[in-house]
C-alpha cells in the first residue's frame, strides 16, 4: 500500500489480533497513519495487498463494525533500513508482541531513535503488553550498550520518552476465515503513565486514560482480569471444558474464580487504597466479561504460555507472594497455580511442553525457583513446593 501524506505517524510492532484490532484501531481513530512491523511475511503481504480490514466488536447488546484504513506494513526481518527511517520520523512507537519478544524488537527501535533528529519532538514509546513495567523493560533493552552506545544516552529524553501502560481488552481466537478482520469485546481500557511527558503534551490518542500513578491500574487489571481469565481456563482445561464460557457455567469453577479474585481483591484494596465496593463491582464486571458467550475463547488459548503465567511478577505468584508475606489468604491463587502446573504437553503450546520436561526432571524446590522465581526466604516458597510435589506425585501415579 502506498504511503499517505498524514501529519501523524505511528509505528506498531506486532500485526497480530491485538495490534490490528486494539492498538492500531485507536491510532487510526486518532488520525495516525499506522506502520505495522512484523516478521510474518504472509501477514505483511496481506496487509499491503488490502486497503482496509474490519474490527468487529461483540457483546450482549449486539455487534458493531468499524473499518481500518491508512496503514502500511513492513517486514522487520528483511526491511530493517526502511523500518529504522519510519521510527526516526514517527510520533509514536507501540508494540504488542509479547513480553518475551521485547528484546528482539529493541535493536531496530534503538537504531531508529538514534537516527532521530533533535529538531523533532521526542518519540513516545509505549509497550502494550500483559506485563508490569513492560515499557521499562523495553527501554532497558533499547539502552543496553549492545543497542545504544553509552555516549548516545546523554540527552536521550530529547529523542524518546518511555511510558508504561496497562491495556485491557479480550481478543479471542479468530474464525478460520476471518482474514485480516478482528473480532473482540466492546469493553476496553488503555491507561498510560503521563509523567514522562511532564514538560510536553503526551501523544494525542483518543481513548487513552493518562494518569500520574499507573501501578494501581496495572495491578488491578493483571490481578483481576488476567487472574480471573486464567483461573477459569486452567480449571476448565483440567475439567475438560472447551471454552472459558463453558467453564464458567460450572458452579465449582465459578467458585474457584470467585475465591481467587477474593484473594487478589484483598491485596488490591489494601495496597492501593481502592474502595472495597468499587473493587467488588469491578470484579463482577470482569466475571461478566470473561463469561461472554460471543467470544468463544478456548481454554487452551487462554491457558497457553504457562511458564510465563507462573512467573514471579505474573497473575498468580505475584499477588500470592505479597499476600503470603503479610500472612493473608492466598489459597485460591495456589489452587489456580496448581492447575497451571498441570497444563502440560498441550498441542500447539511450546511452553506447556517445556513445563512438562521441567516437572519430569527437576526437584520441586528447583521447579519453584526456576519457574516461579521464588527463593527459600519467601513465605510463599514452601507453599508452592507443596503444590509442585502434589502435581509430580500425580504424574508419577499416571
Amino acid at each position: 500500500m502506498a504511503a499517505n501524506n498524514y501529519t501523524k505517524k505511528a509505528v506498531h510492532f506486532g500485526a497480530g489480533n491485538i495490534g490490528r484490532g486494539f492498538v492500531a484501531c485507536f491510532l487510526h481513530n486518532s488520525g495516525y497513519e499506522v506502520i505495522f512491523a512484523d516478521v510474518n511475511a504472509d501477514l505483511i503481504n496481506a496487509l499491503n495487498a488490502s486497503p482496509s480490514y474490519k474490527v468487529i466488536e461483540v457483546g450482549s447488546e449486539g455487534t458493531e463494525e468499524s473499518t481500518i484504513t491508512n496503514y502500511r506494513a513492513i517486514n522487520s526481518r528483511t526491511n530493517e533500513e526502511e523500518l529504522i527511517q519510519e521510527i526516526a520520523t514517527a510520533e509514536v512507537v507501540t508494540c504488542s508482541v509479547g513480553p518475551n519478544i521485547l528484546k528482539f524488537i529493541a535493536p531496530v527501535i534503538a537504531k531508529g531513535i538514534d537516527r532521530r533528529s533533535e529538531d523533532l519532538p521526542p518519540v513516545a514509546v509505549i509497550a502494550c503488553e500483559n506485563a508490569i513495567g513492560a515499557t521499562d523493560t523495553l527501554a532497558q533493552y533499547i539502552k543496553d550498550p549492545k543497542n545504544t552506545p553509552s555516549h548516545r544516552l546523554e540527552g536521550y529524553e530529547k529523542r524518546a520518552r518511555f511510558a508504561n501502560s496497562a491495556i485491557d481488552r479480550i481478543v479471542p481466537a479468530q474464525d478460520a476465515d476471518a482474514g485480516l478482520n478482528v473480532k473482540l469485546e466492546k469493553f476496553y481500557e488503555w491507561v498510560v503513565d503521563r509523567t514522562p511527558f511532564k514538560d510536553m503534551s503526551p501523544p494525542d490518542i483518543k481513548g487513552i486514560n493518562w494518569v500520574d500513578n499507573l501501578l494501581p491500574y496495572i495491578e488491578r487489571k493483571l490481578y483481576t482480569v488476567n487472574t480471573g481469565h486464567a483461573t477459569a481456563a486452567y480449571h476448565g482445561y483440567i475439567r475438560r471444558k472447551s471454552t472459558v464460557y463453558d467453564a464458567l457455567q460450572d458452579k465449582d469453577i465459578q467458585e474457584e474464580v470467585k475465591k481467587a479474585l477474593e484473594n487478589t481483591s484483598h491485596l488490591i484494596t489494601q495496597k492501593h487504597g481502592i474502595d472495597e465496593q468499587a473493587q467488588h463491582e469491578y470484579v463482577e464486571k470482569i466475571v461478566r466479561r470473561i463469561s461472554n458467550p460471543h467470544l468463544e475463547d478456548a481454554v487452551e488459548r487462554v491457558g497457553r504460555a504457562p511458564l510465563r503465567k507462573l512467573s514471579r511478577k505474573e497473575r498468580f505468584i505475584g499477588p500470592a507472594a505479597e499476600l503470603a508475606e503479610h500472612g493473608k489468604d492466598c489459597s485460591a491463587l495456589l489452587d489456580a497455580a496448581e492447575m497451571a502446573f498441570r497444563f502440560q504437553n498441550v498441542e500447539g503450546d511450546e511452553e506447556s511442553a517445556e513445563l512438562a520436561k521441567i516437572m519430569a526432571t527437576s526437584k520441586p524446590e528447583d521447579v519453584v525457583k526456576q519457574v516461579c522465581g521464588l527463593n527459600e526466604q519467601e513465605k510463599l516458597f514452601p507453599k508452592v513446593v507443596e503444590v509442585v510435589q502434589r502435581v509430580q506425585a500425580d504424574l508419577q501415579d499416571d
